[in-house]
C-alpha cells in the first residue's frame, strides 16, 4: 500500500506561506529537504523507514526517552509524527513559529546510529536561529532534514512506532539550501 506523505501545493497555499515565512521561497515550499548546499545522494532514494508517534507530548522538547532507539538502525529514514500538521495548517504563521521540536540530545543519538534522513510534520527539527544551525549540524555528518511531511498517521495505523520503505525523490536542483521533494511510504498490508 502507497501512502504520499507530502504536501500538495496550491496557488493559495503558496501564498499564505510566503506572506509568513520568507524562505519558503524556491527550495523551501511545502515538503521539502533542507540540503544545507550538500549533494543529495540517490542511493538514498529508497530506505528503510520508521515513525515514531510522538503526538501526545506538548510544553516540551521531545527527546531520547520519548522513543525506542533500539528500533532505529544504521541508513533509516526516521519520521516523527507530531500531528501538528493537522493541528496548525502549513503556511500559517503559528505553523512556523510554534510547531515541536526535537532535544538536540535526540538528533545527537540518531547520528550515533547512522541514519540517513529525520522526517518531521513540522517546518524544522528546531524553531528560530536553531533551525538553520541544527540543519547544518546533521547535513555536515550526511543526514538530510525533510521538514513538512503529512499522513504520517496513516502509516502508525494506530501503533505507537512502525516501519515503512521511503521513497524520496528530490527535484535536481544543485547549490540550494532547501530541495523540494515528493515522499511516498510503502507499508505493508495489516
Amino acid at each position: 500500500m502507497l501512502r504520499d506523505l507530502s504536501i500538495k501545493i496550491t496557488t493559495e497555499l503558496n501564498k499564505t506561506a510566503a506572506d509568513n515565512e520568507p524562505k519558503v521561497t524556491y527550495g523551501h515550499l511545502g515538503t521539502h529537504f533542507d540540503v544545507m548546499d550538500k549533494e543529495f545522494p540517490l542511493e538514498l532514494v529508497r530506505r528503510n523507514g520508521i515513525v515514531f508517534n510522538v503526538s501526545d507530548i506538548r510544553d516540551r522538547d521531545i527527546d531520547v526517552n520519548d522513543i525506542n532507539l533500539s528500533f532505529v538502525s544504521k541508513g533509516m529514514f526516521v519520521a516523527f509524527y507530531t500531528g501538528f500538521i493537522e493541528q496548525e495548517p502549513y503556511g500559517t504563521k503559528a505553523y512556523f513559529t510554534e510547531h515541536p521540536q526535537l532535544a538536540n540530545e535526540l538528533v545527537d543519538a540518531l547520528l550515533d546510529k547512522e541514519i540517513s534522513i529525520i522526517g518531521v510534520d513540522c517546518p524544522g527539527v528546531r524553531r528560530g536561529r536553531e533551525h538553520t544551525t541544527i540543519d547544518q549540524y546533521c547535513a555536515d555528518k550526511n543526514v538530510f532534514i525533510i521538514e513538512n511531511l503529512c499522513n504520517l498517521s496513516s502509516v502508525l495505523n494506530g501503533r505507537k512506532a512502525n516501519t515503512f520503505i521511503a521513497n524520496t525523490y528530490p527535484l535536481n536542483y544543485t547549490g540550494v539550501s532547501g530541495l523540494p521533494c515528493r515522499v511516498v511510504a510503502e507499508i505493508s498490508d495489516y
